[in-house]
């Protein structure tokens, strides 16, 4: 080897030690400062969750609702006609479907009948309490007339007990005195009753003819009441929307088939009013109050933040309520975590309507 390639190795030898001298501190202060971060982030991390720890409380057990409205027919009839479809949007009022009107217009025309039937009979009840105040009237007439024969067979039957004591007559005179005076008592006492009975057919034919707080007599005041509520029945075979909203559940409302009175056939699910039902556990409640702001996120409306209100919370757990609720004092308790509804309402215009029971996140703002 020549001198020359000696000292260029040297040379070579002697630059690589002064680069690893320069790279060792730069990679101490790297391995430094990534030693020294760690732990800062952690501790930005734990002031942070410990600054915001306990000012919110969150559920995702969570549900939109809105008014559900299930249409039932007060009559009963055929369905002649159908106005609206599955999702259809209808307002208040709007026709949805319409019975058969035939046998409730006969049944209107049979009441108004009736009324007029009740007009006749109260005029007739008129002439006949005319007729039985005559009777009376006649019939006490005919008490003073019995009373008058009454009077004079005692005075005969006195005279001839006067006579039969002198003996200036006989006992057959006596006799038919007495039994005179009998007669006419039997006379006085069946004008009496005659009378008596006249009376009560007079008050039973005024009372007919009496009035209620229209004016009316009772057999016309019932006639019309009948009338009205054959209107009201033949109004009641167009059944229309209590409200606005879309209609859902139309599968058993079809042309032919028969309604029955009561029996839901169709649903009106509302469009204004939406809220939200959210199921807090039991001990994320102790700072929850009336009033506190909240925030919802729809899953089916990723990436959007609906503001909220907290309008209510519920009286009892969701187990209370249910059909088979728990009976603690058995024995075979087990303590379980209970859920208690909370109910929210938006605070912002809804852009799009909703769906009722889509799922939803709620935090509600405790620290408020």
């Amino acid at each position: 080897m020549s001198k020359i390639e000696v000292d260029a190795g040297l040379a070579a030898g002697v630059d690589g030690n002064d680069g690893g001298a320069q790279s060792s501190p730069r990679k101490s202060r790297t391995r430094l400062i990534v030693m020294l971060s760690v732990p800062a982030i952690i501790i930005v991390a734990a002031l942070f969750f410990w600054l915001t720890s306990g000012k919110t409380v969150t559920t995702d057990n969570a549900l939109i609702n809105a008014p559900v409205v299930s249409i039932a027919p007060e009559v009963s009839g055929p369905i002649l006609e159908v106005r609206v479809s599955e999702n259809q949007v209808v307002k208040a009022g709007d026709l949805l479907f319409r019975i058969d009107p035939a046998p409730y217009r006969i049944a209107l025309m049979q009441a108004e009948a009736a009324v007029s039937n009740a007009r006749v009979q109260v005029a007739q009840l008129g002439g006949t309490a005319n007729s039985k105040d005559a009777d009376v009237s006649s019939k006490a007439a005919d008490i003073a007339a019995r009373a008058s024969d009454v009077q004079l067979a005692e005075q005969t039957l006195t005279r001839q007990t006067a006579l039969m004591k002198q003996g200036f007559t006989t006992r057959a005179q006596l006799d038919s005195a007495q039994a005179a005076m009998n007669a006419a008592r039997q006379a006085r006492a069946a004008a009496v009753a005659e009378r008596q009975s006249a009376l009560a057919t007079a008050a039973s034919a005024r009372a007919a003819l009496g009035t209620d707080a229209d004016g009316q007599p009772p057999a016309v005041a019932a006639a019309m009441a009948q009338r009205e509520k054959a209107r009201l029945d033949l109004t009641r075979t167009e059944v229309r929307s209590p409200i606005n909203g879309r209609v859902t559940q139309t599968d058993r409302l079809e042309a032919g088939n028969m309604a029955t009175m009561s029996l839901p056939l169709v649903s009106i699910v509302g469009g204004n009013g939406y809220w939200i039902d959210a199921n807090f556990k039991e001990t994320q409640l102790a700072k929850v109050r009336i009033g506190q702001s909240a925030e919802v996120e729809i899953d089916a409306i990723p990436g959007h933040k609906f503001k909220a209100i907290v309008t209510g919370i519920g009286a009892g757990t969701g187990s209370q309520f249910s059909l088979l609720p728990a009976q603690n004092a058995t024995g075979n308790w087990v303590k379980v975590t209970q859920r208690v509804p909370v109910r929210l309402t938006f605070t912002e215009k809804l852009e799009r309507p909703l769906v009722a029971g889509w799922s939803a996140k709620v935090t509600v703002r405790v620290a408020d």
